[in-house]
């Protein structure tokens, strides 16, 4: 006699929030308990407390580390098989193995870079937060650096590829403009940042979209000293530049982007180049729905 299948009991309590939460998790590897009540909770008490229901049923798993003054850091939450299983389904692909999704947690886990990712991740979990409060905006995509690498993401004429750190596409009303992100947590020499430009002036020049690149910078000291270096190196591609430790606003939403050549204000999201018409929106997502790209 055939086992039951464990998946099925477990949809039955899973709200519509859960499963956005799994199809994140699933793209985006790993996310902090903060970053999910951002994205998705209107507190961190709700929060807590239906991830912890989540990790019971098996559909998330979780790690953290002990601090070295006491206490602990939160927990990164990765996804669980079942819900590896769930977004699987729902995709019509294939669940991963156990044992390659125990490998993969225990990579993230262990990871030089996760802080990185965790940082990256931040700047999508900001924009989806916004969204929440304020319903003229939303964010139409947001992919992995994985997502925006695979063959023909963007098209099939595309030929150069990208390793962004993250692609969105962001509207605002009647504005709709996608974007690439670079984020710097100011260990790299400035003429690496500078260099990576190539590999999308490459990408335009062989027919994918003049998306800015936004550089989301550890200090506002290593921006200005990035524009310094920015002026002796002709692109392709419009650069965008903010700190994350600005005196002023720091949502990536706001007015906090500095266009590379535009002596101008600082500029919001919104209104960075990149404009996307209803017509090109429609003509860029409808091949990811066709292909089940998310």
């Amino acid at each position: 006699m055939r086992g039951r299948d464990p998946l099925l009991p477990i949809l039955a309590q899973l709200t519509n929030r859960d499963r956005h939460l799994l199809e994140l998790l699933h793209d985006h590897k790993v996310l902090t308990t903060e970053q999910i009540c951002t994205a998705l909770f209107p507190n961190l008490d709700t929060a807590q407390h239906r991830l912890i229901k989540l990790y019971r049923l098996g559909v998330v798993d979780r790690f953290r580390w002990l601090r070295e003054g006491g206490g602990s850091y939160s927990w990164r939450y990765t996804i669980g098989p079942l819900g590896a299983a769930y977004v699987a389904a729902l995709r019509g692909v294939d669940p991963p193995r156990a044992d390659k999704l125990t490998a993969q947690r225990r990579r993230l886990a262990t990871s030089p870079t996760l802080d990185h990712t965790l940082g990256a991740n931040q700047f999508g979990v900001d924009l989806l937060g916004h969204t929440r409060a304020h319903p003229a905006t939303k964010l139409v995509r947001w992919w992995s650096p994985q997502q925006a690498s695979a063959p023909y993401a963007f098209g099939f004429a595309v030929v150069a590829r990208l390793i962004p750190d993250a692609h969105g596409i962001w509207t605002d009303s009647d504005h709709a403009m996608g974007w690439f992100l670079e984020y710097d947590t100011g260990t790299e020499p400035l003429t690496r940042l500078v260099d990576k430009l190539t590999r999308y002036s490459e990408f335009v020049n062989t027919g994918g979209p003049a998306f800015p690149v936004l550089f989301w910078l550890h200090s506002a000291a290593r921006e200005h000293r990035l524009h310094q270096r920015l002026r002796a190196a002709p692109t392709a591609v419009p650069v965008a530049t903010a700190a994350r430790d600005h005196s002023g606003p720091r949502h990536p939403a706001e007015a906090i982007w500095t266009l590379h050549g535009d002596a101008g204000p600082r500029r919001r999201l919104a209104d960075l180049p990149g404009q996307l018409t209803a017509e090109q929106l429609h003509g860029i997502l409808q091949p990811a729905i066709l292909r089940r790209e998310r």
